[in-house]
């Protein structure tokens, strides 16, 4: 049998990156969290935490760190149907991309956690990085564009994400006086989310361009749309996001003869453990059911769930 406090020690030290955080989460000394961490390692007779050059769970840490979570989750079922037991105070790890983040989750969200008294733990991650994180045990949901479940979990389609080539007037009256040419593209500076951001790259595929182009790198939603109303640079940015700045003309689309290349929509896929309980049911039930009112529908070949 599992001593929990091993496992609560290892998931603390994993979750804040670190002993000494680890150890003001649960409360304890440094010394007592490693402690209980070499203990751990010493009745599985393996490492289960690699101390260099980054602090990381082993294979065999990252599927404690798995049981542990979902074990977590139970129990908050548990202490919901049997409130003598304590109290409840569930706080759900997802990983998310940003921009879901900046349109649709929040609102999607509110009524959910008041009605479950639900807390969440969000991190932020580019949606490869995501299921990165949900094949190695560190969250218990995440949002991406994959519609293939990593082993132990469930995949739904939610739907998608329509993106638009945009920028402000005066930064395409400055760099696309004459439309959209490769000439211009190898000059005008776009603005690209991050360095695993393929989304730009896509939009200029579909144009023929696949020439090398200056970027900013801007690691936020709100700050990539910020940079282009500031006439920055261009950049993929979500419908729903700027539909304001659209409707009063501060971001234009970029000029482009093919309508079919103009935008390109992303799927979302939710992904959860099969055995995450039912406060983490309950979330993916909520999110099928309302998923429409925010995102648009998928190709009905892409809609079934696995």
């Amino acid at each position: 049998m599992f001593d929990y406090k091993l496992l609560e020690a290892l998931t603390a030290v994993v979750d804040q990156g670190g002993f000494e955080r680890g150890a003001q989460q649960l409360g304890l000394t440094q010394s007592a969290v490693s402690q209980r961490i070499k203990l751990l390692e010493a009745r599985l007779g393996q490492p289960v935490l690699v101390r260099g050059p980054r602090l990381a769970p082993t294979p065999v840490g990252r599927r404690l760190l798995n049981h542990a979570r979902q074990v977590r989750l139970l129990e908050h079922d548990l202490l919901d149907q049997v409130p003598t037991l304590g109290e409840a105070e569930p706080r759900l790890r997802l990983a998310i991309n940003a921009d879901s983040l900046a349109t649709w989750w929040p609102a999607s969200m509110a009524s959910f956690c008041r009605e479950h008294r639900l807390l969440f733990e969000l991190l932020v991650e580019d949606q490869e990085v995501a299921l990165k994180r949900m094949r190695d045990g560190e969250v218990a949901g995440c949002l991406c564009d994959t519609p293939r479940p990593v082993q132990g979990a469930r995949s739904h389609a939610l739907g998608q994400m329509r993106y638009r080539a945009l920028a402000s007037p005066a930064f395409i009256a400055r760099h696309f006086p004459t439309g959209l040419s490769h000439a211009a593209l190898r000059h005008a500076p776009a603005i690209v989310y991050g360095p695993d951001d393929r989304l730009q790259h896509r939009y200029l595929a579909r144009h023929g361009f696949h020439e090398p182009f200056p970027h900013h790198l801007c690691p936020s939603s709100e700050g990539f749309v910020g940079m282009a109303l500031a006439g920055l640079g261009y950049g993929m940015i979500p419908e729903r996001q700027v539909a304001r700045e659209l409707a009063e003309g501060r971001l234009v689309e970029l000029p482009s003869l093919d309508d079919q290349a103009r935008r390109i929509e992303v799927p979302l896929y939710w992904h959860h453990w099969r055995q995450g309980g039912a406060t983490l049911e309950a979330l993916t039930g909520h999110l099928l059911r309302h998923s429409g009112d925010w995102l648009e529908p998928l190709p009905q070949d892409d809609d079934a769930p696995r």
